[in-house]
């Protein structure tokens, strides 16, 4: 029987010294409506990462809740059995546990917890929630850490400096503010970069860390883990414990900006010696994992430089002969995460295939794929439990992640974080639909539909557009662009897999490479074409949103649709591609994507720069690509449009939406903006995450939906 621990008996694990008020709990949520509604998303809780104690006897998790009051999230812990009984709630803090893992034979926890200054450092506490300790004190905080088998070492990723400030440089005015800058990357993703994240090794006794060393010391230049998305998953500790690797793309500025080509270094404990172990493997090389007898290294490594959606392939290192080997020669889906069987005889691994993101496993001396958890639905995270089962996380587009379990074929939920809520609500129905392309290629497209859909009424649709630009349509679930929101409001959705995306093949997601506004466009088109011949989609009232990519593709349809849209709606989408292309940061994605670099780009990129830009006249594929820009067809717009934004946005600067949005008016269309100061190229604040979904229905339900209130259904609140 599950048993969850109450607030009462959680209040050792608070720390003292809070208030009810600081803690975030598990709204009170009971519906008013009976359906999936903005008020049901934000009342979910969000199941993060999970570990499997030692000795497979416990699963740790997190959940998150959000507070519009507050303003934020909070992550507590939780812990159960694999069967998923004797569930129970290990803390109630003011602030999150983060990068949360077992120690000490099971006996502890180890995790990230910000200090009194506000600075994330690592914690130690007994399995239970007790006897909390901090163990680092970091000036500038950590960003991760992971500890070696032993247990007698922790690599720690804090932040060292890296930019010039102004008063390095005129000491005489403290006040000057002005950033002197001499090389390309000096913004990455939504921050300055001033710091660099380096991992520093360290000994720990049990309780403290002493002898805090960076092992990149010589190396102030180079950043690893990668920013912005890299952690602990970019380093691995010999079983041994007397060596780590870690991942580094050992270049700077200018050549950092236009390569993918990162590697793995081996660094020794004892000499203090580095090598690199994927020298000439020119592509992303990340993920690194020893197996269990420490004979092997397996990583995920991408073939060609300034590619950054290659294929995922499995390699495998003989750490004893040094022969590399690609497990994945006769597979053709790329790869994402991968974990060790415990028994060392094969790797499971994520990758998408067929609209879905299943489990599989590899072995490594025949190379044959099995199928480990599949169905409709998608899985996130490995934490295996033992030769035949392994604990993961999983989702699709009507329910969020929840804890399963595979074994032998069977997977089993062990979660029920949000099974109350859902079953509460009317959801939803999602439908595959396979559509010829204008190519004649078959293409799989979801249908989402309202509840209590009846297929004698007529409704509006929404096409929704994918970004980045490879990201898979999977059954994907997102707080942000959630389709069953969208549908539960009255809308069918469209989402097809167009042209670029993973899951179909290599050559499928390869082909939108240099081909922006090409293929991909004709199929967001058919499948438009396809759907509209239903008789209960009104054919009149069809809307088209998508983010990234998707509002370039937004952008694009708007003055190329010939009247199969009544409305638009682009988030941080690429407007003119011209400047798009000098104003973004990592020049790997406009020199591949728009100046076509599987045919242009040296094996090197760093010695040709530039060879994707508008200006390379000989390059035939980036002259098409810049003069089918959106912006080039502003004068065939005549659909109302609206345009967010956020101005930390640095992939894609919030200029990109302000033209788009000056150009409309210009125009004399109908077009409304918002732009957030405070946020990046996604909406997360949580009170920013509920206006942009309020504007989001108020927008489409003001155009598709004329004989009906505007649905300001929240806007009024």
């Amino acid at each position: 029987m599950a048993t969850i621990l109450t607030a009462g008996s959680l209040a050792a694990c608070s720390g003292g010294g809070e208030s009810d008020a600081d803690f975030i709990d598990k709204p009170d949520f009971k519906s008013t409506t009976g359906i999936f509604d903005l008020d049901a998303l934000e009342a979910l809780g969000r199941v993060s990462a999970v570990s499997v104690s030692p000795d497979t006897r416990k699963v740790l998790f997190g959940i998150s809740y959000e507070s519009l009051e507050q303003n934020r999230s909070n992550n507590d812990l939780y812990v159960m059995n694999p069967d998923g009984s004797d569930l129970e709630r290990i803390t109630r803090t003011p602030k999150s546990e983060g990068n949360f893992v077992w120690i000490n034979q099971g006996k502890q926890i180890a995790f990230t917890y910000a200090d009194a200054d506000g600075k994330s450092q690592l914690w130690v506490m007994n399995a239970d929630g007790s006897g909390r300790k901090q163990v680092t004190t970091l000036e500038k905080g950590i960003e991760g850490f992971l500890f070696s088998p032993d247990e007698k070492k922790i690599v720690l990723i804090s932040p060292i400096k890296f930019a010039r400030e102004a008063k390095d440089l005129y000491p005489d005015l403290p006040k000057a503010t002005g950033r002197v800058i001499d090389d390309m990357m000096y913004k990455h993703w939504d921050e300055w970069v001033t710091e660099i994240p380096h991992p520093f090794i360290c000994d720990f006794d049990g309780s403290s860390v002493s002898n805090v060393e960076d092992i990149m010391s010589d190396e102030p230049m180079y950043e690893a883990p990668m920013r912005p998305f890299g952690g602990s998953e970019s380093f691995a500790w010999a079983p041994d414990s007397q060596s780590l690797i870690y991942v580094s793309r050992k270049k700077t500025g200018r050549d950092y900006a236009v390569s993918t080509n990162s590697d793995l270094y081996l660094y020794n404990i004892a000499d203090k010696s580095t090598r690199n172990l994927t020298e000439g493997m020119m592509g992303y090389d990340t993920a690194p994992a020893y197996s269990p007898d420490g004979k092997y290294v397996a990583w995920l490594s991408m073939e060609r430089d300034g590619y950054e959606a290659d294929k995922n392939r499995i390699f495998l290192l003989d750490t004893t002969s040094g022969e590399k080997t690609d497990l994945t020669t006769e597979w053709d889906y790329t790869a994402d995460a991968i974990a060790w069987n415990p028994d060392g005889k094969s790797l499971y691994f994520l990758a998408a295939k067929d609209g879905n993101i299943p489990v599989f496993s590899i072995d490594i001396a025949t190379k044959e794929v099995k199928v480990v958890a599949d169905g409709e639905c998608d899985y996130a995270g490995l934490a295996p439990l033992d030769a035949e089962s392994i604990v993961t996380l999983r989702h699709s587009m009507l329910a969020p992640n929840e804890v399963c379990i595979a074994k032998a074929g069977e997977v089993k939920q062990i979660s029920n974080v949000n099974t109350e809520l859902l079953a509460s609500l009317k959801m939803p129905r999602v439908e595959r639909n396979m559509v010829t392309t204008t190519d004649g290629k078959q293409m799989l497209v979801w249908a989402v539909y309202p509840q209590d859909f009846d297929s004698t009424k007529t409704y509006p649709s929404l096409l929704y557009c994918q970004g980045g630009p490879q990201s898979a349509v999977s059954q994907f679930w997102s707080y942000r662009w959630n389709l069953a929101l969208m549908a539960s409001h009255g809308y069918i959705v469209i989402a097809p897999n167009r042209r670029g995306l993973p899951g179909f093949g290599t050559e499928w997601n390869a082909q939108i490479s240099g081909d922006y506004p090409g293929q991909n466009m004709r199929d967001y088109l058919a499948a438009v074409d396809y759907m509209k011949q239903r008789p209960f989609i009104d054919a009149t009232r069809i809307g088209c949103t998508g983010a990234s990519y998707g509002g370039f593709s937004t952008y694009w349809l708007a003055g190329n649709h010939d009247k199969r849209f009544a409305a638009f709606l682009a988030h941080a989408g690429i407007f003119n591609i011209e400047a798009q292309y000098l104003e973004t940061e990592e020049m790997w994605f406009a020199n591949w994507d728009m100046g076509g670099g599987a045919d242009k780009a040296p094996a090197d990129v760093t010695t040709a720069p530039d060879y994707g830009a508008y200006w390379k006249k000989d390059n035939a594929t980036a002259q098409r690509t810049f003069a089918m820009s959106p912006h080039r067809f502003i004068d065939k717009w005549d659909t109302p449009i609206m345009i967010s934004h956020g101005e930390f946005d640095y992939r894609i600067l919030s200029s990109q939406g302000e033209m788009a949005f000056n150009a409309a008016k210009l125009r004399g269309i109908p077009a409304e903006m918002v732009i957030f100061p405070d946020e990046n190229h996604w909406i997360l604040k949580p009170q920013n995450a509920v206006m942009w979904q309020r504007l989001f229905f108020r927008w489409f339900d003001k155009w598709l939906k004329p004989d009906q209130p505007t649905a300001d259904t929240d806007a009024s609140k």
